[in-house]
């Protein structure tokens, strides 16, 4: 006999909490007590776990889901429930007798180890999904300072919209969310290179963003435009006064910098130097190489983009918070949801650092200012400002929708999921979490985190100034969107910097969707036409080999349902699987193909009929997230309904259902590339000009395609190149790179993507000498 008793004399602090063990009992055991007002902490594990709530009450949160905790209690947690216990009982009121308010909430607990009820709970699409509670799903919001390339679309948006797609079809109540982030600092540098005022050209590319986002087959169900909705900036306002009402943030005096020649406030777009952590060249306040955020101030070597005189420091006034003092509550909010290891590592780095403090208000005049006195001619900083938009977005959505969604109010069955660029991480993981905790105490948010690299175009970061991107007008129409979605999610920067290049593309085109996918499908459409007059054929006798394909496309369905799964999510691992399912089948045909025509084997021919016409369904219905369009189409060529339900398993398709593949056309080649040569970049006459001068060269010579070695031009003669550029430019060549770098005209390039603006301007426009 074990007879075990609780015990508060020998508790001892774990999980959040106080706990002793009980022995003896075959399985790990113990008692646990939650104080009044606390929990435990959130984790998930892979053992399964009995509760018995004692005395004492409080309520349980499993996966997001709350359910009451009174003494009675018994609940089984299944292996990776995320879950936590909470005290609802008022703190400081002391333990009391009868459950009442201020007693500790007391429960006994035993835990073991079943490698098979793990491995079914890790598999269970019914424990991954969201339940009832509503998702939104936020791609960040793009600064409309520009229109939208393909390294933008292959990371937040397309992800968020796979994904979003992927949930609707499991039952999911999923939304998509992004907006216009017009308040950010490039959109004033965008509007004085284009004439206008920042509030034009945000309105401007805002509309442009929205279209492309169009063309990419990616609907939205809030589009927030903040310069132009009415409700947001009072909104705002009230956000940012909660977190002024926290205490925790004040205002306070730390060095900034400022143009020596204009005085000017510097910050983002303003300013660039060496970033702090790293080393690596950045623009002020976040560095997009290694993540980390900047205060400006210290950045090494500062250069001014307003003018060539070294910037100055000087103390300013703003609205600070200590971020290093909530280490602790990051940690806590990432055990919470699916916060990958890079954003985590991220984190961890960071706090590190013995102070992070982190400026909430720049002095701009673009933007919201807050209400609160002391920061006059200040507006509170775009990104902490980005925090407060997606509640806007969700609030506004649910305007539409009629319901009680408030941004003000935010509720605890909200299921948020965030797409981002890497760039974003310390934003959206770190100080995110912190803003919301400051402004709601009450409320807990549980966030998802989808987090891409950089998509470079052929081996170099995609470059407006250099002329070196593939804008989305320029490449998506209603016969290429397919084609580009399926070639971004197979190549889409998930875990590493990847490459769109345009030989590849094209090589995917041709030889796997209209060489390989097309071909099948086509070929499978003539033969039910020539064997089964257009019709789907009943299966008939099954072979070893039929229903050992059936099993395989079963593990197909079971590999893609993972990939577009919110924890294990991969748009690289769909779309290979999407392609695998083609692949297996192709080689099913041609092996079940030998006997097509031969007498007697009429029932096992209409079975591998049926089980090809099966993986076509399969197919429809796993690329609707990754490809709709082709999804819509090779349904309607199956004659069934667009996908709309998630498949839990391989069917047949409906004998006798009408099939039209033979001439459906799913993929158009790719037109002629255009033969004109591409537009020459604006510096190149200003640089060839120099090299004239410095070589002593004659007008008539053709020398922009040319490099300096080729031109004979010795060390001394490059480094007089070199000065002049450095002159003129502010931009430093290395030696290696202007000798070895590349022609004179691809040299004016890398020079006119690393220069100022307006500098440029100035050479080109002929003011500067």
């Amino acid at each position: 006999m074990i007879i075990a008793s609780y015990d508060a004399d020998v508790l001892e602090q774990a999980f959040g909490i106080d706990m002793s063990g009980v022995e003896g009992l075959g399985t790990a055991a113990g008692w646990g007590r939650v104080a009044p007002g606390r929990a435990t902490d959130s984790h998930r594990h892979d053992e399964t776990e009995l509760f018995v709530i004692v005395s004492g009450r409080g309520e349980f949160v499993i996966d997001g889901e709350r359910h009451p905790a009174a003494p009675g209690t018994v609940v089984l947690f299944e292996p990776f429930e995320s879950h936590v216990l909470r005290n609802t009982s008022p703190e400081n009121t002391g333990p009391q007798d009868g459950g009442g308010d201020g007693a500790d909430l007391v429960f006994f607990t035993q835990y073991w180890r079943d490698a098979q009820r793990a491995a079914t709970s890790a598999a269970d699409p019914v424990r991954k999904g969201f339940g009832d509670r509503p998702v939104f799903v936020f791609s960040t919001p793009p600064t409309p300072n520009g229109d939208l390339h393909l390294g933008h679309l292959s990371g937040p948006y397309l992800g968020a919209d796979a994904f979003t797609r992927y949930q609707r079809m499991t039952g999911a109540e999923a939304y998509h969310l992004t907006g216009s982030d017009d308040y950010q600092s490039y959109v004033v540098a965008a509007a004085a290179k284009d004439g206008s005022t920042p509030a034009e050209t945000a309105a401007h590319y805002s509309a442009e963003i929205a279209e492309t986002l169009r063309l990419m087959d990616i609907p939205l169900d809030q589009y927030t435009v903040t310069d132009q909705d009415p409700a947001y900036r009072e909104g705002l306002r009230d956000f940012f006064g909660k977190v002024v009402a926290s205490g925790e943030i004040a205002v306070t005096e730390t060095d900034a910098l400022y143009d020596a020649t204009t005085g000017g406030y510097l910050y983002e777009a303003d300013v660039k130097g060496g970033c702090p952590g790293c080393g690596s060249t950045t623009s002020g306040n976040i560095c997009e190489e290694c993540g980390e955020p900047n205060t400006v101030a210290d950045l090494t070597g500062p250069r001014s983009a307003r003018s060539d005189a070294p910037p100055t420091t000087a103390p300013a006034a703003r609205w600070t918070l200590p971020l290093h003092a909530y280490a602790g509550d990051v940690r806590a909010h990432h055990r919470l949801g699916r916060v990958p290891a890079r954003l985590r590592e991220l984190a961890d780095r960071l706090f590190r650092r013995p102070d992070l403090t982190i400026p909430l208000t720049h002095p701009s005049t673009w933007g919201v200012e807050p209400r609160e006195d002391g920061t006059d001619g200040q507006v509170i900083w775009v990104w902490p400002e980005m925090s407060y938009g997606f509640l806007h977005g969700i609030q506004s959505l649910g305007a539409r929708l009629g319901r009680p969604w408030k941004a003000a109010d935010p509720a605890a069955d909200w299921k948020i999921v965030h797409f981002f660029g890497y760039d974003n991480s310390f934003y959206h993981g770190v100080l995110y979490p912190v803003l919301y905790q400051l402004a709601f105490p009450g409320w807990t948010p549980d966030i998802d985190y989808h987090v891409n690299e950089f998509y470079l175009l052929e081996g170099e970061k995609f470059s407006t100034s250099r002329r070196h991107a593939i804008w989305g007008k320029e490449i998506l129409t209603p016969d290429t969107v397919d084609s580009v979605r399926y070639f971004l999610a197979s190549t889409r920067p998930e875990g590493t910097r990847t490459d769109f290049r345009r030989a590849a593309y094209q090589a995917t085109l041709d030889d796997t969707l209209i060489g390989t996918w097309q071909q099948w499908l086509n070929d499978l459409g003539a033969r039910v036409a020539k064997h089964h007059g257009g019709r789907a054929p009943d299966a008939g006798n099954w072979t070893a080999e039929h229903s050992a394909f059936l099993a395989r496309l079963g593990t197909r369905l079971a590999a893609v349902t993972g990939a577009l799964q919110n924890d294990s999510f991969s748009l690289n691992q769909a779309a290979a699987e999407l392609d695998g399912i083609v692949r297996d089948t192709v080689r099913f045909a041609r092996a079940e193909g030998l006997l097509t025509d031969t007498p007697g084997w009429e029932d096992e021919n209409r079975t591998a009929v049926a089980l090809e016409l099966a993986a076509a369904r399969l197919l429809a219905h796993a690329a609707a997230p990754v490809m709709p369009r082709f999804a819509d189409r090779l349904a309607a060529a199956l004659g069934t309904d667009a996908p709309s339900t998630w498949p839990r398993s391989v069917e047949l398709l409906t004998p006798g259902s009408a099939v039209t593949l033979a001439d459906a056309v799913f993929f158009q080649p790719a037109p002629p590339a255009p033969t004109a040569p591409p537009a020459e970049p604006e510096l190149t006459p200003w640089l060839t000009g120099v090299a004239r001068t410095v070589l002593r060269l004659g007008d008539d010579e053709r020398i922009a395609h040319r490099t300096l070695t080729q031109l004979a031009a010795g060390s001394l003669q490059a480094v007089t190149v070199q000065y002049r550029i450095l002159d003129a430019l502010d931009v430093d060549l290395s030696m290696d790179e202007l000798l070895h770098g590349g022609t004179l005209a691809e040299l004016a390039a890398v020079i006119a993507e690393r220069a100022e603006p307006s500098a440029v301007a100035a050479l080109t426009s002929g003011d500067a000498r």
